[in-house]
């Protein structure tokens, strides 16, 4: 099962950045190159896990934008980028959030109270992200129908689900250590 993506990952490098693990792979980066054939493959999962019963599809930017692009043609939904940048719009939805490598601002334009949402993203770490988001958009009135993740790094997705409140689906685990990738899960 999603051996495309298993063995693009086995072939990552992990790079410590200040004491943080980071993997660079074309899920997570773009880098070397995103091959049509994972991409599908994640959508398909995606579309195997969620039944899409939102208003709008939610990336962040970047990595979650080639998802939700994926998704929202296939789905004819359309889909929201959370962008890094403000641009000052009525309604725009700032997100503090951390991460394990900084601390940022990044910013959700065109929901309105109400909406029902799916969010996609291509990793999960600390939840910082994640957690921030789900804040900002509740606090809103934004509903979050389902939250869809490709790589639950070192596996925490479900005591960050707990927090929150709702179950984070996730397709593989991965944990890094000493500069290598093993896959956990399915």
């Amino acid at each position: 099962m999603y051996e495309k993506l298993k063995a693009s990952i086995m072939h990552s490098r992990v790079l410590d950045i200040n004491g943080y693990h980071y993997m660079i792979h074309p899920v997570t980066d773009g880098i070397p190159m995103m091959e049509p054939d994972i991409l599908e493959e994640i959508a398909d999962w995606m579309l195997s896990v969620c039944d899409f019963d939102c208003d709008r599809i939610l990336a962040p930017e970047s990595m979650g934008i080639p998802l939700a692009v994926s998704l929202s043609l296939r789905l004819r939904i359309p889909y929201t980028v959370i962008r890094k940048r403000s641009y000052g719009i009525d309604g725009e939805i700032p997100v503090k959030y951390s991460t394990g490598y900084s601390d940022r601002v990044m910013y959700v334009n065109g929901l309105d109270r109400g909406d029902r949402v799916v969010i996609v993203d291509d990793v999960l770490s600390t939840g910082g992200t994640l957690s921030a988001l789900v804040g900002a958009l509740t606090e809103n009135g934004i509903s979050i129908a389902d939250v869809l993740v490709v790589l639950n790094k070192n596996s925490g997705a479900e005591d960050i689900g707990g927090r929150l409140g709702m179950k984070i689906k996730t397709m593989l685990d991965i944990h890094l250590n000493n500069g290598t990738v093993e896959i956990r899960g399915p």
